[in-house]
């Protein structure tokens, strides 16, 4: 008896698919975290590890993010300009005044492959901040995605 041959799918046969996120009022972590799963395909029925899903997702409002307790001011985000003695840091809350959306893209960055396939999800990824998303992507007709997070409590 001859067993059933098993077929693989092509990155190329898999149809596109675009979201749109709002992340007003939205955890960083938890947030990263969901778009992470989205992107990489895992929530798909025939994931393949080694297959780009082909999943676009498009954040809006990344000014209007918020952490939970005092990581606004206790996170760090650090890099090295190339030159000696030249390590750079700078705090969550500044970061969000100067560019609120490379804390979503390093969260979500960090929860990727780093390999040739993380690279080439990095770029499924765009991210604005409010009020600079004006349906740039609608040719692509993204759905609209909510994402269901615990919300933190207020602190007064």
């Amino acid at each position: 008896m001859k067993a059933h041959a098993t077929t693989q799918k092509r990155s190329e046969d898999l149809p596109e698919k675009w979201y749109l996120v709002d992340a007003e009022g939205l955890v960083v972590g938890r947030l990263a975290a969901r778009i992470a799963k989205l992107l990489r395909g895992k929530t798909t029925p025939d994931f393949s590890p080694h297959l780009d899903p082909r999943v676009h997702v498009v954040i809006t409002n990344a000014d209007k993010i918020v952490f939970t307790g005092a990581k606004w001011k206790d996170k760090q985000y650090i890099h090295h300009s190339g030159w000696r003695t030249g390590i750079k840091s700078i705090t969550a809350e500044k970061l969000l005044l100067k560019k609120p959306e490379d804390i979503l893209a390093n969260a979500i960055h960090g929860m990727l492959p780093k390999n040739r396939l993380g690279r080439r999800l990095n770029k499924h990824l765009r991210i604005y901040r409010s009020g600079e998303y004006n349906g740039q992507h609608d040719a692509q007709q993204p759905e609209p995605l909510t994402i269901r997070t615990r919300v933190p409590k207020k602190s007064d």
